[in-house]
């Protein structure tokens, strides 16, 4: 099996400020080293007929993953930054995610794995090159090594998206058994109260923030009350066993069109044995599902159903970032839950360094500022809002990445996963998919309206 360790971050992640021109290179430089180390990681793991299958018509063969990796990064940092004449033009078409869907891409006439490997190399260099003579300054495109950046994180992306490829194949296990997450710590109360009031969404600020992330701008909430932690596997098992897959009460109307017309009965993954006891398959081992766990490969309609059945609802993508980022000692928004330093080991699940989601109440030190815990890594979280761009959104710089997407009945997904890379997640990052899809590591939490009592309780307890 193939070892994993290459993924685990080591380097600060968002160009810290301040730095030389000179140290902005060496960072930007690290960062991409790191990224194509995980790439590496993820398509060695298999042989080269893995590569070139496709295990699920919702994922792209893994070669074309690596392939398209690669002429991002040519069409950005070779071509535009580096100025350089196209390597391989005539290969475009076939790596633009827009002209082929997934479930098409398989019978394209794509790179072997080894004209693949070769082409991403010959990238990289001119790349590397175009980092080397790029003043970064002077155009908005590569201030603070803006598309450098951005690179990055499609690349990081990607791996993400690669790993759930690997979940999705069958077989046998091919990523090295990872170390287990921290145990589950003291938990403390099941729910907060998020206090009513203004707090700021977005950012303006954040050198490598993308177009859906900004501008910063002020949101007014109710209070509200949300879980302190996601929802876990043992808890959603009792939502099974009470028939909430059977009650047609709990759902909304296209949620039980889906349930029905797909035969939805547990999170992806999930079966019984003899015993009625739940077990999972993860990455190709077969084992018993973890009761404190969050629960993950559950759709949009899976997380609504349960919240309905539990008296609760879905947070909104605001009511979730207020939980996240806002102090109400200095009333300004976090860079993360935690404060405005970077990610580590302490702080969250994050970088594939697990490929599981750890315990609820494993890390207290990533706990937001009203004591809500694990916003960042384990599960992406599911909320109720729709795909919709911020007040005074500026696309930037193609529109492809957001501005196309807006609308429809996308569902936004917030605070990232155990297979999300650091430098590919903040608090004011958003992520987005359509309400059926589960092969993603997705779970959630549950929020409520606050009632008269607890809205007045806190006022008392505030003087």
């Amino acid at each position: 099996m193939t070892e994993i360790s290459a993924a685990t971050p080591t380097a600060p992640l968002q160009p810290p400020a301040g730095l030389g021109v000179e140290e902005l290179r060496s960072h930007v430089a690290g960062l991409l080293e790191r990224s194509r180390a995980r790439s590496t990681v993820l398509t060695e793991a298999v042989d080269e007929a893995d590569l070139v299958a496709q295990h699920s018509p919702l994922m792209s063969p893994l070669v074309w993953d690596l392939a398209h990796i690669g002429s991002q990064e040519e069409l950005w940092l070779v071509r535009d930054v580096g100025g350089h004449e196209p390597l391989r033009p005539e290969i475009d078409g076939l790596y633009d995610a827009f002209q082929h869907s997934r479930a098409s891409r398989v019978d394209l006439p794509l790179l072997t794995p080894p004209q693949t490997r070769a082409y991403v190399a010959e990238v990289r260099d001119k790349a590397l090159d175009a980092l080397e003579r790029s003043p970064l300054v002077g155009r908005r495109l590569v201030d603070q090594a803006f598309a450098f950046g951005m690179i990055v994180q499609h690349e990081q992306q990607h791996d993400e998206t690669m790993l759930a490829t690997h979940q999705l194949r069958a077989g046998a296990p091919v990523l090295h058994a990872a170390p287990p997450p921290p145990a589950a710590g003291p938990r403390g109360p099941r729910e907060v109260l998020i206090p009513a009031g203004r707090f700021v969404q977005g950012t303006s600020t954040e050198p490598w923030a993308l177009d859906n992330e900004r501008p910063a701008h002020p949101v007014e909430l109710p209070a509200f009350v949300i879980d302190a932690y996601p929802v876990t596997n043992g808890e959603y098992a009792e939502f099974i066993e009470d028939g909430g897959y059977d009650d047609r009460r709990w759902w909304t109307e296209a949620g039980w069109k889906h349930r029905t017309e797909a035969g939805l009965v547990a999170p992806q993954f999930w079966e019984r044995d003899g015993s009625d006891s739940w077990w999972r398959r993860r990455f190709g081992v077969l084992e018993r599902v973890p009761a404190d766990e969050p629960v993950v490969h559950v759709c949009f309609h899976e997380a609504a159903a349960y919240a309905a059945w539990s008296g609760k609802r879905l947070p909104t993508e605001p009511e979730w970032e207020k939980a996240a980022r806002h102090d109400p000692a200095t009333g300004r928004s976090r860079r993360y839950p935690w404060g405005d330093e970077e990610p580590t080991a302490l702080h969250a699940n994050l970088g594939q360094r697990h490929l599981q989601p750890a315990a609820v109440g494993a890390y207290p030190r990533g706990a937001s500022a009203y004591g809500v815990h694990q916003m960042l890594g384990d599960v992406w979280e599911w909320t109720s809002s729709g795909w919709e761009p911020y007040p005074g959104f500026e696309m930037f710089p193609y529109p492809e990445y957001s501005q196309v997407f807006f609308g429809g009945d996308y569902r936004v997904l917030r605070g990232g996963s155990f297979g999300t890379d650091p430098s590919a997640i903040r608090a004011t990052f958003r992520n987005w998919d359509h309400p059926i899809r589960r092969q993603i590591f997705s779970g959630f939490r549950c929020a409520r309206d606050a009632t008269s009592r607890e809205i007045g309780e806190n006022a008392v307890g505030r003087r």
